[in-house]
């Protein structure tokens, strides 16, 4: 699937996106392996209160099912301005 990083979460990351071979079943399961790969996984998920997520460009939840999910984004909550 491909997985999509905004503003600071990408800039811990370090990149914008990308392709993911995963066996998560949930978005908490996918956060889990992302946040086992390495350090600056780590700290981009540390806090996933901070955190929004959308599949396939739809607001979910972290316990949503990733079955069928073509893609799955995150990034912080916007406010207005």
């Amino acid at each position: 699937m491909n997985v999509i990083y905004f503003a600071w979460v990408r800039e811990r990351i370090g990149i914008p996106q990308e392709k993911v071979e995963t066996q998560a079943t949930t978005v908490n399961d996918l956060i889990a392996e992302l946040r086992a790969r390495e350090e600056r996984y780590e700290a981009a998920f540390a806090d996933i209160t901070a955190l929004r997520v959308a599949l396939d460009q739809e607001l979910a939840d972290f316990d949503a099912p990733l079955e069928g999910v073509r893609e799955v984004a995150f990034f912080p909550p916007m406010t207005g301005g």
